[in-house]
């Protein structure tokens, strides 16, 4: 979860830059509603820049995030 505000997209940019990810999944609660379309582009950016090479995934529903990580991980099939 992060803040909707330039706080929270700077611990988002730390939080990648300190460990190495396979993949990110950015959930539906940030992506789909409207309201939130310039907070998503910016987390999409954000781990563009900051994770270059983990795969971005993105979920449904919280229990759907470990499928959703798998399908771009190319586990499970």
């Amino acid at each position: 979860m992060i803040t909707p505000d330039d706080a929270g997209r700077a611990m988002l940019e730390r939080q990648l830059k300190a460990e190495v990810y396979d993949c990110v999944v950015i959930g539906a609660g940030l992506r789909l509603p409207p309201k939130s379309l310039a907070l998503f582009e910016a987390v999409v950016n954000i781990v563009h820049h900051a994770a270059p090479g983990a795969a971005i995934a993105f979920n449904t529903k919280p229990e759907d995030t470990a499928a959703a990580a798998a399908r771009q991980l190319g586990l499970g099939r």
